[in-house]
Protein backbone atom coordinates (compact mmCIF):
# COMPACT_ATOMS: atom_id res chain seq x y z
CA UNK A 1 0.00 0.00 0.00
CA UNK A 2 0.96 3.84 -0.38
CA UNK A 3 -0.83 7.17 0.21
CA UNK A 4 -1.24 9.46 -1.73
CA UNK A 5 -1.28 13.51 -0.11
CA UNK A 6 -4.02 15.87 -1.99
CA UNK A 7 -5.84 18.81 -1.79
CA UNK A 8 -9.04 20.29 -2.39
CA UNK A 9 -7.21 22.70 -4.06
CA UNK A 10 -3.52 25.12 -4.83
CA UNK A 11 -2.02 26.15 -1.49
CA UNK A 12 -3.76 23.59 1.38
CA UNK A 13 -0.83 22.87 2.45
CA UNK A 14 0.23 19.36 0.69
CA UNK A 15 3.88 20.09 0.61
CA UNK A 16 3.90 21.03 4.66
CA UNK A 17 1.42 17.86 4.94
CA UNK A 18 3.71 15.53 2.93
CA UNK A 19 7.40 16.78 4.80
CA UNK A 20 5.69 16.55 8.14
CA UNK A 21 4.92 12.74 7.25
CA UNK A 22 8.01 12.04 5.46
CA UNK A 23 10.43 13.85 8.48
CA UNK A 24 8.84 11.66 10.74
CA UNK A 25 9.03 8.29 9.07
CA UNK A 26 12.87 9.59 8.28
CA UNK A 27 13.66 9.44 11.97
CA UNK A 28 13.49 5.92 12.30
CA UNK A 29 16.33 5.40 9.41
CA UNK A 30 13.78 3.08 7.45
CA UNK A 31 13.56 3.42 3.31
CA UNK A 32 10.93 5.87 2.80
CA UNK A 33 10.35 6.53 -1.18
CA UNK A 34 8.33 9.13 -2.20
CA UNK A 35 6.98 10.47 -5.72
CA UNK A 36 5.46 13.47 -6.42
CA UNK A 37 2.53 13.71 -9.46
CA UNK A 38 3.61 15.93 -12.36
CA UNK A 39 6.49 17.77 -14.01
CA UNK A 40 7.48 19.99 -10.53
CA UNK A 41 11.53 19.79 -9.39
CA UNK A 42 11.24 21.69 -5.99
CA UNK A 43 9.54 19.63 -4.29
CA UNK A 44 11.33 16.56 -5.20
CA UNK A 45 14.16 18.23 -3.82
CA UNK A 46 12.58 18.61 -0.65
CA UNK A 47 11.58 15.24 -0.26
CA UNK A 48 15.09 14.10 -1.00
CA UNK A 49 16.72 16.09 1.37
CA UNK A 50 14.68 14.33 4.04
CA UNK A 51 14.76 10.89 2.49
CA UNK A 52 17.58 10.41 1.20
CA UNK A 53 16.64 8.69 -1.79
CA UNK A 54 15.50 10.58 -4.99
CA UNK A 55 12.17 11.24 -5.31
CA UNK A 56 10.06 9.85 -8.75
CA UNK A 57 7.86 12.30 -10.90
CA UNK A 58 4.54 10.82 -11.91
CA UNK A 59 3.52 12.60 -15.50
CA UNK A 60 1.37 10.61 -17.69
CA UNK A 61 1.77 13.40 -20.11
CA UNK A 62 5.44 13.55 -19.99
CA UNK A 63 5.51 10.08 -20.21
CA UNK A 64 2.33 7.54 -20.24
CA UNK A 65 0.22 5.78 -17.68
CA UNK A 66 2.29 2.79 -18.38
CA UNK A 67 5.42 4.13 -17.17
CA UNK A 68 4.02 5.65 -14.37
CA UNK A 69 3.41 1.57 -13.02
CA UNK A 70 6.29 0.57 -14.24
CA UNK A 71 7.87 3.49 -12.12
CA UNK A 72 5.95 3.26 -9.30
CA UNK A 73 6.50 -0.62 -8.95
CA UNK A 74 10.09 -0.43 -9.60
CA UNK A 75 10.99 2.19 -6.96
CA UNK A 76 8.89 0.45 -4.36
CA UNK A 77 9.99 -2.89 -3.83
CA UNK A 78 12.86 -1.71 -1.16
CA UNK A 79 10.89 0.69 0.44
CA UNK A 80 9.09 0.14 3.81
CA UNK A 81 6.99 3.43 3.48
CA UNK A 82 5.45 4.96 0.27
CA UNK A 83 4.36 8.66 0.19
CA UNK A 84 3.54 10.66 -3.25
CA UNK A 85 2.52 14.18 -3.48
CA UNK A 86 0.17 15.25 -5.32
CA UNK A 87 -0.51 18.48 -7.73
CA UNK A 88 -3.26 21.51 -7.50
CA UNK A 89 -6.34 20.50 -6.65
CA UNK A 90 -6.98 16.32 -6.33
CA UNK A 91 -9.35 16.30 -9.83
CA UNK A 92 -6.99 19.28 -11.13
CA UNK A 93 -5.38 18.21 -14.73
CA UNK A 94 -6.14 18.46 -18.18
CA UNK A 95 -7.89 17.49 -21.38
CA UNK A 96 -6.56 14.85 -23.13
CA UNK A 97 -6.76 14.74 -26.72
CA UNK A 98 -7.70 11.10 -26.52
CA UNK A 99 -9.43 10.83 -23.24
CA UNK A 100 -13.40 10.21 -23.30
CA UNK A 101 -13.62 10.31 -19.52
CA UNK A 102 -16.18 12.69 -18.41
CA UNK A 103 -13.48 14.68 -15.71
CA UNK A 104 -10.97 15.46 -18.07
CA UNK A 105 -8.22 15.66 -15.41
CA UNK A 106 -5.58 13.63 -17.37
CA UNK A 107 -2.21 14.17 -15.57
CA UNK A 108 -3.90 14.76 -12.43
CA UNK A 109 -3.85 13.22 -8.91
CA UNK A 110 -6.66 11.76 -9.32
CA UNK A 111 -5.92 10.22 -12.11
CA UNK A 112 -2.51 8.87 -10.87
CA UNK A 113 -4.58 7.40 -8.10
CA UNK A 114 -6.73 5.39 -10.69
CA UNK A 115 -3.63 4.59 -12.74
CA UNK A 116 -2.30 3.10 -9.31
CA UNK A 117 -5.43 2.06 -7.50
CA UNK A 118 -4.09 3.78 -4.49
CA UNK A 119 -6.11 5.78 -2.03
CA UNK A 120 -6.17 9.31 -1.40
CA UNK A 121 -5.67 11.42 1.98
CA UNK A 122 -7.07 14.71 1.28
CA UNK A 123 -5.65 17.54 2.87
CA UNK A 124 -8.34 20.80 3.13
CA UNK A 125 -7.27 23.98 4.60
CA UNK A 126 -9.81 24.87 7.58
CA UNK A 127 -8.88 28.46 8.52
CA UNK A 128 -12.39 29.98 7.12
CA UNK A 129 -14.31 26.25 7.49
CA UNK A 130 -16.72 24.56 10.35
CA UNK A 131 -19.33 22.54 9.43
CA UNK A 132 -19.46 23.62 5.40
CA UNK A 133 -15.98 21.10 5.71
CA UNK A 134 -18.96 17.59 5.75
CA UNK A 135 -19.95 19.38 2.03
CA UNK A 136 -16.27 19.35 0.57
CA UNK A 137 -15.23 16.71 2.47
CA UNK A 138 -18.48 14.76 0.95
CA UNK A 139 -18.25 16.28 -2.40
CA UNK A 140 -14.66 14.68 -3.07
CA UNK A 141 -15.33 11.45 -1.76
CA UNK A 142 -18.12 11.24 -3.95
CA UNK A 143 -17.11 12.63 -6.98
CA UNK A 144 -15.63 9.55 -8.68
CA UNK A 145 -15.94 6.07 -7.31
CA UNK A 146 -12.68 5.13 -8.47
CA UNK A 147 -11.20 7.28 -6.40
CA UNK A 148 -11.02 6.47 -2.74
CA UNK A 149 -10.51 9.09 -0.12
CA UNK A 150 -9.15 7.32 2.79
CA UNK A 151 -9.72 10.30 5.33
CA UNK A 152 -9.02 14.26 5.59
CA UNK A 153 -5.92 15.87 7.20
CA UNK A 154 -7.04 18.96 8.55
CA UNK A 155 -4.42 21.83 8.22
CA UNK A 156 -5.17 25.53 10.07
CA UNK A 157 -7.46 24.70 12.79
CA UNK A 158 -7.65 27.87 14.76
CA UNK A 159 -8.57 26.24 18.67
CA UNK A 160 -10.40 23.10 20.03
CA UNK A 161 -13.61 24.75 19.78
CA UNK A 162 -12.62 24.82 15.69
CA UNK A 163 -11.95 21.37 15.73
CA UNK A 164 -14.72 20.42 17.94
CA UNK A 165 -16.86 21.37 15.23
CA UNK A 166 -15.16 19.90 11.81
CA UNK A 167 -15.06 16.77 14.35
CA UNK A 168 -18.75 17.05 14.55
CA UNK A 169 -19.44 17.72 10.97
CA UNK A 170 -17.44 15.09 9.50
CA UNK A 171 -19.09 12.43 11.49
CA UNK A 172 -22.14 12.66 9.95
CA UNK A 173 -20.90 11.57 6.87
CA UNK A 174 -18.49 9.36 8.16
CA UNK A 175 -15.32 10.62 7.07
CA UNK A 176 -12.20 9.60 9.11
CA UNK A 177 -9.93 12.34 10.78
CA UNK A 178 -6.51 11.24 9.42
CA UNK A 179 -4.54 14.50 11.34
CA UNK A 180 -4.97 17.85 12.75
CA UNK A 181 -2.46 20.76 12.50
CA UNK A 182 -2.84 23.90 14.55
CA UNK A 183 -2.24 27.13 12.36
CA UNK A 184 1.79 27.69 12.90
CA UNK A 185 2.73 30.93 10.92
CA UNK A 186 6.73 30.21 12.62
CA UNK A 187 6.46 26.93 10.37
CA UNK A 188 7.01 28.77 6.77
CA UNK A 189 9.31 27.47 4.25
CA UNK A 190 10.37 30.49 1.81
CA UNK A 191 8.71 31.00 -1.81
CA UNK A 192 9.90 33.31 -4.69
CA UNK A 193 9.22 33.54 -8.34
CA UNK A 194 8.97 30.01 -9.37
CA UNK A 195 7.29 28.88 -6.27
CA UNK A 196 9.70 27.71 -2.85
CA UNK A 197 12.84 28.16 -2.45
CA UNK A 198 15.28 25.19 -3.19
CA UNK A 199 15.94 23.18 -0.56
CA UNK A 200 19.81 23.57 -1.16
CA UNK A 201 19.60 27.48 -0.50
CA UNK A 202 18.27 26.94 3.01
CA UNK A 203 20.88 26.83 5.34
CA UNK A 204 18.33 26.10 7.87
CA UNK A 205 16.41 23.42 6.40
CA UNK A 206 17.63 20.54 9.02
CA UNK A 207 16.26 22.97 11.65
CA UNK A 208 12.86 23.04 9.42
CA UNK A 209 12.56 19.11 9.01
CA UNK A 210 12.96 18.33 12.65
CA UNK A 211 10.17 21.05 13.39
CA UNK A 212 7.96 18.89 11.28
CA UNK A 213 9.24 16.11 12.33
CA UNK A 214 7.85 17.09 15.92
CA UNK A 215 4.69 18.51 14.20
CA UNK A 216 4.19 15.22 12.96
CA UNK A 217 4.52 13.72 15.94
CA UNK A 218 1.84 15.26 17.39
CA UNK A 219 -0.29 15.78 14.89
CA UNK A 220 -1.00 12.69 13.36
CA UNK A 221 -3.04 9.94 13.93
CA UNK A 222 -0.42 7.03 13.09
CA UNK A 223 -2.69 4.64 14.26
CA UNK A 224 -4.38 4.99 11.18
CA UNK A 225 -2.03 6.49 8.96
CA UNK A 226 0.37 3.73 9.19
CA UNK A 227 -1.22 0.92 7.71
CA UNK A 228 -1.88 3.03 4.33
CA UNK A 229 1.80 3.94 4.15
CA UNK A 230 3.28 0.86 4.44
CA UNK A 231 4.76 -0.33 1.23
CA UNK A 232 3.30 -3.92 0.15
CA UNK A 233 6.25 -5.58 -1.78
CA UNK A 234 5.03 -7.36 -5.12
CA UNK A 235 6.60 -8.98 -8.11
CA UNK A 236 7.32 -6.36 -10.93
CA UNK A 237 7.64 -7.38 -14.49
CA UNK A 238 10.46 -4.75 -15.81
CA UNK A 239 10.72 -4.09 -19.23
CA UNK A 240 13.79 -5.72 -20.52
CA UNK A 241 16.57 -4.21 -21.40
CA UNK A 242 17.24 -3.91 -25.38
CA UNK A 243 20.70 -5.49 -26.45
CA UNK A 244 21.40 -2.99 -28.06
CA UNK A 245 21.81 -0.58 -24.22
CA UNK A 246 23.68 -3.79 -23.20
CA UNK A 247 25.74 -3.49 -26.18
CA UNK A 248 26.54 0.39 -25.84
CA UNK A 249 27.18 -0.52 -21.91
CA UNK A 250 30.83 -1.31 -22.79
CA UNK A 251 32.11 1.87 -23.74
CA UNK A 252 31.71 4.66 -20.93
CA UNK A 253 30.90 7.71 -21.77
CA UNK A 254 31.99 11.02 -19.47
CA UNK A 255 29.08 13.49 -19.77
CA UNK A 256 29.75 16.50 -17.11
CA UNK A 257 25.87 17.43 -15.74
CA UNK A 258 26.03 20.75 -13.95
CA UNK A 259 24.54 20.88 -10.83
CA UNK A 260 24.76 23.10 -8.00
CA UNK A 261 22.68 26.30 -6.69
CA UNK A 262 21.83 28.02 -10.35
CA UNK A 263 21.46 24.60 -12.14
CA UNK A 264 19.54 21.55 -10.48
CA UNK A 265 16.39 20.76 -12.26
CA UNK A 266 17.03 17.17 -13.35
CA UNK A 267 14.40 14.25 -13.35
CA UNK A 268 16.06 11.60 -11.86
CA UNK A 269 15.07 9.23 -14.37
CA UNK A 270 16.65 11.25 -17.21
CA UNK A 271 20.02 10.50 -14.95
CA UNK A 272 19.23 7.13 -14.36
CA UNK A 273 18.71 5.96 -18.09
CA UNK A 274 21.79 7.92 -19.42
CA UNK A 275 23.69 5.65 -17.01
CA UNK A 276 22.21 2.52 -18.46
CA UNK A 277 22.72 3.68 -21.53
CA UNK A 278 26.78 3.89 -20.44
CA UNK A 279 27.22 7.26 -19.19
CA UNK A 280 29.50 8.06 -16.39
CA UNK A 281 28.08 11.25 -14.85
CA UNK A 282 30.49 13.94 -13.40
CA UNK A 283 28.45 16.49 -11.57
CA UNK A 284 29.99 20.42 -11.34
CA UNK A 285 29.38 23.40 -10.51
CA UNK A 286 29.41 26.64 -13.12
CA UNK A 287 29.62 28.10 -9.97
CA UNK A 288 32.28 26.80 -7.69
CA UNK A 289 34.60 25.30 -9.91
CA UNK A 290 37.48 26.58 -11.43
CA UNK A 291 37.87 24.04 -14.07
CA UNK A 292 35.38 22.05 -16.29
CA UNK A 293 35.98 18.16 -16.20
CA UNK A 294 38.27 16.87 -18.09
CA UNK A 295 37.94 14.16 -20.61
CA UNK A 296 34.36 14.97 -21.61
CA UNK A 297 32.30 13.90 -24.27
CA UNK A 298 29.36 15.57 -23.29
CA UNK A 299 27.50 18.36 -21.72
CA UNK A 300 24.21 18.59 -19.75
CA UNK A 301 22.77 21.87 -18.63
CA UNK A 302 19.67 21.65 -16.47
CA UNK A 303 16.82 23.75 -15.41
CA UNK A 304 17.36 26.54 -12.87
CA UNK A 305 17.78 29.68 -11.60
CA UNK A 306 20.58 31.20 -12.93
CA UNK A 307 19.11 34.59 -12.78
CA UNK A 308 19.23 34.46 -9.18
CA UNK A 309 23.40 33.66 -9.28
CA UNK A 310 24.31 35.72 -12.61
CA UNK A 311 26.68 37.54 -10.52
CA UNK A 312 28.51 34.90 -9.27
CA UNK A 313 28.34 32.83 -12.77
CA UNK A 314 29.57 35.64 -14.73
CA UNK A 315 32.67 36.68 -12.63
CA UNK A 316 33.96 32.42 -12.91
CA UNK A 317 35.35 34.08 -16.24
CA UNK A 318 37.82 30.98 -16.57
CA UNK A 319 34.86 28.84 -16.64
CA UNK A 320 33.08 30.73 -19.28
CA UNK A 321 35.58 31.02 -21.64
CA UNK A 322 36.16 27.65 -21.59
CA UNK A 323 32.71 26.12 -22.11
CA UNK A 324 32.44 28.86 -25.19
CA UNK A 325 35.47 27.03 -26.82
CA UNK A 326 34.65 23.38 -26.50
CA UNK A 327 30.73 24.32 -27.20
CA UNK A 328 32.17 26.09 -30.31
CA UNK A 329 34.32 22.96 -31.00
CA UNK A 330 31.69 21.27 -31.21
CA UNK A 331 31.12 18.58 -27.70
CA UNK A 332 27.42 17.62 -27.94
CA UNK A 333 25.93 20.17 -25.44
CA UNK A 334 22.31 19.76 -24.16
CA UNK A 335 20.84 23.07 -22.00
CA UNK A 336 17.24 23.17 -21.14
CA UNK A 337 15.54 26.58 -19.76
CA UNK A 338 17.90 27.80 -17.35
CA UNK A 339 20.87 26.15 -19.01
CA UNK A 340 19.48 28.03 -22.46
CA UNK A 341 19.67 30.78 -19.97
CA UNK A 342 23.03 30.44 -19.19
CA UNK A 343 24.66 29.69 -22.66
CA UNK A 344 23.33 33.24 -24.02
CA UNK A 345 25.77 36.29 -24.54
CA UNK A 346 23.79 38.25 -21.49
CA UNK A 347 21.12 37.79 -18.65
CA UNK A 348 19.48 40.63 -17.45
CA UNK A 349 18.47 39.54 -13.91
CA UNK A 350 15.49 40.92 -11.60
CA UNK A 351 17.26 44.10 -10.67
CA UNK A 352 18.08 44.85 -14.94
CA UNK A 353 21.46 44.52 -14.17
CA UNK A 354 22.89 43.07 -17.31
CA UNK A 355 25.74 40.09 -16.96
CA UNK A 356 27.91 38.14 -19.38
CA UNK A 357 27.18 34.56 -19.91
CA UNK A 358 28.97 32.27 -21.74
CA UNK A 359 27.66 33.99 -25.28
CA UNK A 360 27.31 30.30 -27.24
CA UNK A 361 23.75 31.75 -28.08
CA UNK A 362 23.95 34.87 -29.56
CA UNK A 363 21.00 36.73 -27.65
CA UNK A 364 20.00 38.50 -24.47
CA UNK A 365 17.96 36.30 -21.73
CA UNK A 366 15.86 39.37 -19.40
CA UNK A 367 13.66 38.51 -16.76
CA UNK A 368 9.86 38.85 -17.02
CA UNK A 369 6.88 39.32 -14.56
CA UNK A 370 4.93 37.39 -17.06
CA UNK A 371 4.90 33.49 -16.52
CA UNK A 372 4.82 30.79 -19.56
CA UNK A 373 3.60 28.03 -18.17
CA UNK A 374 2.37 24.61 -19.67
CA UNK A 375 2.85 21.36 -21.41
CA UNK A 376 3.68 21.60 -25.22
CA UNK A 377 3.71 19.10 -27.89
CA UNK A 378 6.66 19.61 -29.82
CA UNK A 379 8.08 19.14 -33.19
CA UNK A 380 11.58 18.85 -33.97
CA UNK A 381 12.22 20.92 -37.16
CA UNK A 382 15.77 19.68 -37.83
CA UNK A 383 17.95 17.66 -36.65
CA UNK A 384 20.04 17.98 -33.72
CA UNK A 385 22.52 15.93 -31.33
CA UNK A 386 19.13 15.00 -29.41
CA UNK A 387 16.39 14.35 -32.08
CA UNK A 388 15.99 13.67 -35.95
CA UNK A 389 13.89 16.25 -37.95
CA UNK A 390 9.95 15.76 -37.25
CA UNK A 391 9.95 13.75 -34.54
CA UNK A 392 7.38 14.94 -31.68
CA UNK A 393 7.38 14.86 -28.50
CA UNK A 394 5.94 16.39 -25.11
CA UNK A 395 7.36 18.91 -22.75
CA UNK A 396 6.90 21.23 -19.90
CA UNK A 397 7.61 24.97 -20.29
CA UNK A 398 8.05 26.82 -16.70
CA UNK A 399 9.85 30.19 -16.68
CA UNK A 400 9.89 33.96 -16.18
CA UNK A 401 12.33 35.04 -18.71
CA UNK A 402 12.25 35.78 -22.61
CA UNK A 403 14.83 36.06 -25.47
CA UNK A 404 15.45 39.41 -27.03
CA UNK A 405 15.31 37.26 -30.39
CA UNK A 406 15.25 33.86 -31.41
CA UNK A 407 16.87 31.73 -33.78
CA UNK A 408 16.30 32.37 -37.65
CA UNK A 409 16.13 28.52 -37.97
CA UNK A 410 14.46 27.31 -34.81
CA UNK A 411 15.06 23.67 -33.08
CA UNK A 412 11.16 23.40 -32.31
CA UNK A 413 7.59 24.24 -33.43
CA UNK A 414 5.98 24.10 -30.07
CA UNK A 415 2.16 24.53 -29.44
CA UNK A 416 -0.18 23.20 -26.16
CA UNK A 417 -1.54 20.24 -25.56
CA UNK A 418 -3.94 20.45 -27.92
CA UNK A 419 -3.96 20.86 -31.69
CA UNK A 420 -5.79 24.02 -31.50
CA UNK A 421 -3.64 25.90 -29.80
CA UNK A 422 -1.86 28.48 -30.36
CA UNK A 423 2.07 27.87 -31.99
CA UNK A 424 5.34 29.41 -31.93
CA UNK A 425 9.15 28.14 -32.97
CA UNK A 426 11.56 28.09 -30.69
CA UNK A 427 14.97 26.63 -29.62
CA UNK A 428 18.18 26.78 -30.72
CA UNK A 429 20.42 24.22 -32.63
CA UNK A 430 24.40 25.09 -33.20
CA UNK A 431 27.08 22.49 -34.35
CA UNK A 432 26.13 20.05 -31.23
CA UNK A 433 24.42 22.46 -28.91
CA UNK A 434 20.70 21.68 -28.27
CA UNK A 435 19.33 24.61 -26.10
CA UNK A 436 15.45 24.81 -25.43
CA UNK A 437 13.23 26.39 -22.78
CA UNK A 438 11.55 22.84 -23.12
CA UNK A 439 11.87 20.57 -20.42
CA UNK A 440 11.54 16.59 -21.19
CA UNK A 441 11.21 13.65 -19.75
CA UNK A 442 12.84 10.66 -21.26
CA UNK A 443 11.13 8.11 -19.54
CA UNK A 444 8.87 7.04 -22.93
CA UNK A 445 11.45 8.53 -25.63
CA UNK A 446 14.94 7.04 -24.10
CA UNK A 447 15.83 7.32 -27.98
CA UNK A 448 16.29 11.06 -27.17
CA UNK A 449 19.20 9.64 -24.86
CA UNK A 450 20.03 7.06 -26.74
CA UNK A 451 21.21 9.71 -29.55
CA UNK A 452 23.00 12.21 -27.51
CA UNK A 453 24.98 9.39 -25.83
CA UNK A 454 25.84 8.24 -29.68
CA UNK A 455 26.78 12.11 -30.38
CA UNK A 456 28.90 11.97 -27.23
CA UNK A 457 30.67 8.57 -28.18
CA UNK A 458 31.45 10.18 -31.93
CA UNK A 459 33.31 12.99 -30.23
CA UNK A 460 36.84 12.90 -30.25
CA UNK A 461 38.18 14.49 -27.01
Amino acid sequence: MALIIAGDRSGVGKTTVTLAILAYLAIYRERVQSFKVGPDYIDPMFHRAVTGLPCRNLDPVLTSPRYIQNCFQRHIQNANWVVIEGVMGLFDGISHPDQTEFLNDYGSTAHIARILNLPVALVLDCSSLSTSIAAIASGYSNLDPDVTIAGVLLNKVASDRHLELLETALNSINMPILGVLRRNAALTIPDRHLGLVPSGEISTINQTFNQLADLAKTSFYWDKLLPLLGSQQREVTLRRESPLSKLRKKSTVRIAIARDKAFNFYYQDNLDILTELGAELVFWSPLEDQNIPDQIQGLYFGGGFPEIFAQQLASNTKVLNHLQQIIQAGIPTYAECGGLMYLCEQLIDLQQQTWSMVGVIPTTVTMQSKLTLGYRTAIALQDSSLIGAQKTVRGHEFHRSQLTYNSENPQWRLQGFHKCSHQVSEGWNIKQLHASYLHLHWGETKYLADRFMQNCRNYKI
